[in-house]
């Protein structure tokens, strides 16, 4: 029977080892899982304050994004109009340049055809003068005469009247 003594069952024992078991356990729970759970509560809450604030943080910067991306677009909108307005301003530029270029030409030209007139004209006058001092010498010689000087003017006149006439139909 001693084999049975050794598997017997002792109640008080199961009993102690019960309230030992459940006093364990409630200071476990009160000293252990208590901070534990604190703990792990709090560092969930950390967490989910890390992923709050990277959310707040992407948002932000998607924000940001956008705005740069505005801003950037504005100013190469605003590059490409001054580029525009330089761009037609040195058009305008030029355009008056070469228009300015054109009337000193045409001025210079101008003035020329007034200087080549005139001096054409001075030339004509001179030889016309040097024909009447000419036509007068050779004139008193082969009279051998005297002419008074009215009738002198009226011949010589009309000498160069004529070969102004055929000198004009040539020009």
């Amino acid at each position: 029977m001693q084999s049975l003594a050794v598997i017997s069952v002792n109640l008080w024992q199961i009993l102690i080892s019960i309230a030992n078991l459940l006093i364990l356990f409630l200071l476990v729970k009160k000293f252990l899982f208590g901070p534990v759970q604190k703990m792990l509560s709090q560092r969930q809450s950390a967490l989910d304050k890390l992923y709050y604030d990277a959310d707040q943080a992407k948002e932000k910067a998607m924000e940001e994004k956008l705005l740069w991306k505005e801003k950037l677009d504005g100013a190469d909108r605003e590059a490409t109009a001054i580029i525009q307005k330089a761009t037609d301003s040195a058009m305008w530029r030029s355009e008056k340049m070469i228009e300015e270029a054109q009337d000193k030409a045409d001025g210079i030209v101008r003035q020329a055809e007034t200087e080549a007139s005139l001096r054409r004209k001075q030339a004509t006058d001179g030889i016309k003068q040097e024909i009447v001092n000419v036509s007068a010498v050779l004139t008193e010689k082969l009279l051998a005469r005297e002419i008074n000087m009215d009738d002198h003017r009226s011949l010589i006149d009309s000498v160069i009247d004529t070969i102004g006439d055929d000198n004009d139909g040539h020009e």
